[in-house]
């Protein structure tokens, strides 16, 4: 409970600061309707005299105080009171990620890619989600990669904001060694890697497109690589705090039972030859399953199941595929009936 406390406590201070920032540009709060809910976004105007619009969150009480308060107080929160508050969260339980990963994921934050609609997606992600749900999970979290999504051209979000920003810039100001990799064709694809560090890949995906191939956003500054089923998890999102002993901020997850269900389906269409990253996709799914089960909360498990077998026999064979490993590896979860 005081890990919950103290994480929620960060969230806060994280989301107060964020707004706080878009309070010192000329511009107003306005609410908007998408999909029939309403999204609280800060209308303003950049440098260049265009109309921007970044996201702030769903219309809540709590969003309504943080604005509240930020209308009333102008002053930034310093950084060190909330590298001081994740590294309590840590001490109370809660599970970091490793200070380079945090590093690169910060800068994109800072550079404004969450707001334009990115989604952390992968182990990173579930990191997260960990400290979200108050559970921390026992194994099946590290890992080297980072992986980012973002719906491209393929799927309206109400994340979306109408910035121009530049990852490739982002990235080479880390001064990590972070380099974008090519392509046969001559095409800057949608991978970037240290050569000297092999700890430290990015992945950045969007949704499969007819041709298949890879997707370039000019205001992005970015190239994303088409991957099957990936709007599944693009569709709904969380924003929630990651955190490192550096500090913390805010990213955009996939809901977690989206997510659950998704690693289903990702297991079932893996090859042979990538067994050890099935069987991680299945932990991760059965970690939250049983989250979900013990909670009493099996109603979101199964509105997400519903929402992915209807989808086709495609999905259908490689979700059921996905749910006969996962029972098998944890019969534990055989209370889940479908």
């Amino acid at each position: 409970m005081s890990a919950q406390t103290a994480y929620a406590e960060l969230c806060d201070q994280l989301s107060a600061q964020k707004i706080n920032l878009l309070g010192h540009l000329p511009g107003s709060f306005q609410r908007m309707t998408k999909r029939g809910r309403r999204y609280v976004y800060y209308n303003y105007r950049d440098m260049d005299g265009s109309q921007r619009m970044a996201y702030v969150g769903p219309e809540s009480d709590r969003v309504e105080r943080l604005i509240q308060k930020v209308q009333k107080e102008k002053n930034n929160p310093a950084l060190d009171i909330i590298r001081s508050q994740a590294k309590a969260c840590i001490a109370l339980g809660c599970l970091s990620t490793l200070s380079k990963h945090f590093r690169v994921v910060n800068r994109l934050n800072q550079y404004g890619f969450f707001m334009a609609g990115a989604t952390l997606i992968g182990t990173h992600a579930f990191l997260g989600m960990g400290n979200a749900l108050g559970v921390a999970w026992s194994s099946a979290h590290r890992t080297n990669d980072i992986d980012f999504a973002h719906a491209g051209k393929n799927v309206s979000l109400a994340l979306g904001a109408n910035m121009k920003l530049s990852v490739h810039d982002a990235l080479t100001s880390l001064e990590m060694g972070l380099l974008p990799i090519t392509e046969f064709s001559g095409k800057t694809g949608a991978q970037y890697r240290n050569p000297s560090d092999p700890e430290l890949r990015l992945d950045f995906l969007t949704s499969l497109n007819r041709s298949g191939e890879v997707v370039t956003m000019p205001d992005l500054g970015l190239s994303l690589q088409p991957m099957k089923f990936m709007e599944y998890s693009l569709e709904s999102s969380l924003e929630l705090a990651l955190i490192s002993n550096e500090g913390a901020c805010l990213v955009n997850i996939p809901l977690p039972e989206r997510y659950a269900i998704h690693k289903l389906i990702v297991a079932g269409e893996r090859p042979v030859n990538e067994v050890v990253k099935s069987n991680k996709d299945i932990a991760q799914a059965a970690a939250l399953f049983m989250y979900y089960l013990q909670s009493n909360k099996e109603d979101q498990l199964y509105q997400a199941w519903e929402d992915a077998i209807v989808r086709g026999p495609g999905w259908s064979g490689r979700l059921k595929k996905g749910l006969a490993k996962m029972l098998m590896s944890y019969p534990i979860l055989e209370n889940f009936r479908v």
